[in-house]
């Protein structure tokens, strides 16, 4: 059985301190042992890589051009996966998550204004998550909108239940939630039946994603709105959960080899969600002509026979439903705890736990009502509200991925475990990258809802 102590914080600054080195790490364990006892923090992280708000993109992808996307999803979970063991990197070896680093080398004034940013971010993120819920359970049990709005905000009680089992506990539903995700996608690309030689072909890159504005605009977003700027913030926090010897560089080296394995299996398994996402849209809507830009679209069309043929059925929707509903419990999550370190890192503001997530989901919920009430429960008007979320998030990523890249290279900050050139040449080019892209995005946001 994995225990879980309890840990006295040795200063206030200590990363959600309910949680931080509150998992012991035996030092004579075997291999699978600490690999198993190192697991958890990146299945927390990867429920931010297949999120209610990249459904659309990825099936719409396969949709509109069958698996030439499949690309662009394995070089964005690549990126991905860099990113997020330079994160987790940072906070084990610094024993600061990224949001309490920013803060330590800016003045009180600009370490506002970024937590403002940030903010305004995991909400957006948050009401991405409350319209998924939402929906879903619309889909599931035909409650109105305004209805599943409001159930959504007790979530947080189980949250706060969760959280008072132990941390090993939140991770474990989590990991259960992403394999009810998966085991749906599976079952339901394997009833699809797609053609595997066209799908591997679809890894191949090809230059039509560059040349055809369309194609390069869909694969630009489906890039820029992959790295979440509150999954920094999460992993580099939720990383220093393990208990181990931090005086000890070889006990380091081996904790950092351990989490990054941890984070790259687990993004591993978003990324084979993502691909079956794009593989379903392919496979059953490439040439249909179906409008598949909401939800509640993908929901009619997984049991109207006249566009996905035979194996239409109302058992395909029901499960498409079930995942969206998983999906948006999990962002719920990983959502608050980001929430509470961006707080207490930024502007070293410490609230009852219960406070923190009541007031972040009462606070993503009122955009939604107020939505709901002006269109009267309409499902494409509320989802569009996932347009104004995005351009949150482009804004926060650049103040995310900036510092993570500075810190991550400066040798007195990191010592032995500072990146080495190749990755920092490559973390900065990725940087610059993503930055343009979540630039691009922005300007195509407003353009759309103007």
């Amino acid at each position: 059985m994995i225990k879980e102590k309890k840990r006295v914080p040795k200063s206030d600054d200590v990363s959600l301190e309910g949680i931080n080195g509150t998992i012991k790490i035996p030092k004579n364990a075997s291999f699978w042992k600490k690999l198993t006892l190192y697991s958890g923090p990146g299945a927390l992280v990867a429920v931010g890589y297949m999120d209610p708000g990249n459904w659309i993109t990825s099936i719409a992808g396969g949709a509109e051009y069958k698996y030439s996307l499949l690309t662009v999803i394995l070089l964005s979970s690549l990126i991905a996966m860099l990113l997020q063991s330079m994160a987790a990197k940072l906070g084990m070896v610094t024993g600061k998550d990224l949001a309490q680093m920013t803060r330590a080398k800016t003045n009180k004034s600009l370490g506002f204004a970024l937590w403002v940013v940030n903010e305004m971010a995991i909400m957006a993120t948050d009401i991405a998550e409350v319209i998924g819920g939402a929906i879903a359970l619309q889909l599931l049990f035909g409650l109105p909108l305004l209805i599943g709005v409001l159930v959504t905000t007790f979530d947080v009680l189980l949250l706060l239940l969760l959280t008072r089992l132990g941390f090993r506990k939140i991770e474990a539903i989590v990991a259960a939630l992403i394999t009810v995700i998966f085991c749906v996608f599976a079952y339901e690309v394997a009833i699809a039946d797609p053609n595997w030689g066209e799908v591997l072909e679809g890894f191949v890159p090809t230059v039509k994603i560059a040349t055809d504005r369309s194609m390069l605009i869909l694969a630009l977003g489906i890039v820029g709105a992959t790295v979440m700027p509150h999954n920094l913030y999460l992993h580099s926090s939720i990383s220093q959960s393990r208990d181990f010897d931090r005086t000890d560089e070889k006990e380091m080296a081996e904790a950092v080899r351990f989490t990054t394995w941890d984070s790259n299996i687990q993004l591993s398994v978003a990324f084979i969600i993502n691909c079956l996402l794009l593989i379903l849209g392919g496979a059953l809507f490439y040439g249909s002509n179906s409008d598949l830009g909401k939800f509640v679209d993908l929901y009619d069309a997984l049991k109207n026979p006249t566009i996905v043929g035979d194996i239409a059925s109302p058992l395909l929707s029901t499960l498409f439903a079930v995942a969206l509903l998983a999906s948006g419990q999990n962002s719920t999550i990983t959502g608050t705890l980001s929430g509470q370190i961006v707080m207490e890192g930024f502007i070293r503001l410490k609230i009852p736990l219960w406070m923190r997530r009541i007031v972040t989901r009462l606070l993503a919920i009122i955009p939604v009502i107020i939505c709901v009430i002006l269109y009267g429960g309409n499902e494409s008007a509320v989802e569009n509200l996932l347009l104004y979320t995005q351009v949150f998030l482009s804004v926060a990523l650049p103040i995310s991925i900036i510092p993570l890249t500075l810190f991550t290279s400066d040798k007195k900050l990191m010592g032995n475990f500072v990146n080495p050139r190749w990755e920092k040449y490559l973390a900065w080019m990725i940087t610059l990258i993503l930055t343009i892209l979540n630039l691009f995005l922005i300007y195509s946001t407003i353009t759309v809802v103007n």
